[in-house]
C-alpha cells in the first residue's frame, strides 16, 4: 500500500520531448514497474510519434482517454507550465505533478483560482503536487519525478518535505539504517502550490502500511504549523520533524521562492516550537532524522 500512486498507476508525461522531460522519463521508465506505468506523452507538434516506445498525443485529454492514465507529470518550461497544469485539470485527472521551477506567481494564482472554481461548480477535483517539486515515489513500485531511485527501499515509513534534497537526505538515512519507506513526497517550495504538509500527513495517517513519518519543512508560510496542529489532534503515528533555515536572516529569501521569513510564526524556531508542542520529536540537525525515527519504531 502507498499514498497517491502505486505499481498500477498510469502516467502521462507533459513535456516528454524536451531535454529534462526526456531525461527523467527515461529514468522513471527504468525504475521498478515504470515500463508499464508510463503510457503516454504530450506534445501537440509531435502527436503520432513515439519516444522510448511511449506514444505521443496532441492533448492530455486524448492521452487519458486512449490509455486510461489518471496521473500526469509536467516538465514544461515556466512560461507554459501553468497552462499545462490547467490542461491536466481540465482532462479530469486524479493527480498532476508539476516539477517545473520558476513559474510566475501570477500564473499559479490564476490556475489555482480556476481549479477552485471548477471544484465549486461540482467539477472533479484534481490534486496538484508542486510546482517546483521533485515528485513522489513508492519504492520498488513506481517513481514519478526527479529523485534518485537507488537510495529508496520499500518499507513502512512515510517522508514528506518541501525541499527535494532534504527528501533524499531523509530517505538515504533511513535506507542506510535498514528502514524502508512506504512513500516519499516532495511538495515543493513555491509560495502557491498544491498539496500541503497537512494533506500528505492525513494520507499517511490513513495509510495502514505507514507506521511513522518524517516531516521536513522550511522557513516561510504557515503550512508546517497548521499540519502540526492537525497532527496533535488526529495523528496516530509517531512523527520526526525538522525545519530548514534556523540561521536564515528575516526578510531574505533562502533557496525556494516560498522560503522567506516575513516575521513571527514563520521562522524555523517558531515552527520547531509548535511541532514540539504538538508531540513531534524534533531535531535541529538534519543528520539526526533517520536515527531519531529509528528510536521511535
Amino acid at each position: 500500500m502507498s499514498i497517491y500512486i502505486n505499481k498500477d498507476t498510469r502516467v502521462i508525461t507533459q513535456g516528454i520531448t524536451g531535454k529534462t522531460g526526456q531525461f527523467h522519463t527515461e529514468k522513471c521508465i527504468e525504475y521498478a514497474n515504470g515500463r508499464n506505468c508510463f503510457v503516454a506523452g504530450v506534445n501537440p507538434k509531435k502527436a503520432g510519434e513515439k519516444i522510448f516506445d511511449v506514444p505521443i498525443y496532441a492533448s492530455v485529454r486524448e492521452a487519458a482517454q486512449d490509455t486510461g492514465a489518471t496521473v500526469s507529470v509536467i516538465y514544461v518550461p515556466p512560461a507554459g507550465a501553468a497552462a499545462a497544469i490547467w490542461e491536466a485539470v481540465e482532462a479530469d485527472l486524479d493527480l498532476a505533478i508539476c516539477i517545473t521551477e520558476g513559474i510566475p506567481v501570477r500564473d499559479m494564482l490564476e490556475v489555482r483560482n480556476k481549479m477552485l472554481a471548477k471544484e465549486a461548480a461540482g467539477g472533479k477535483k484534481t490534486l496538484l503536487l508542486g510546482p517546483n517539486c521533485p515528485g513522489l515515489i513508492t519504492p520498488d513500485e513506481i517513481k514519478i519525478g526527479i529523485m534518485p531511485g537507488h537510495i529508496h527501499k520499500k518499507g513502512r515509513v512515510g517522508v514528506v518535505s518541501r525541499s527535494g534534497t532534504l527528501t533524499y537526505e531523509a530517505v538515504a538515512q533511513l535506507t542506510e539504517l535498514g528502514i524502508g519507506q512506504s512513500s516519499a513526497v516532495g511538495i515543493g517550495g513555491d509560495p502557491i502550490n498544491g498539496l500541503k504538509h497537512i494533506d500528505v500527513m492525513k494520507a499517511f495517517n490513513d495509510d495502514p502500511d505507514t507506521d511513522a513519518v518524517i516531516m521536513i519543512g522550511e522557513i516561510g508560510g504557515p503550512d508546517e504549523a497548521e499540519a502540526a496542529r492537525w497532527c496533535k489532534d488526529h495523528m496516530k503515528k509517531p512523527v520526526v520533524g525538522f525545519i530548514a533555515g534556523v540561521t536564515a536572516p528575516p526578510g531574505k529569501r533562502m533557496g525556494h521562492a516560498g522560503a522567506l521569513i516575513s516575521g513571527g510564526a514563520d521562522t524555523a524556531d517558531a515552527k520547531l516550537a509548535i511541532m514540539e508542542e504538538c508531540g513531534f520529536t524534533i531535531t535541529r540537525n538534519p543528520s539526526e532524522m533517520g536515527r531519531l525515527l529509528k528510536g521511535l519504531l
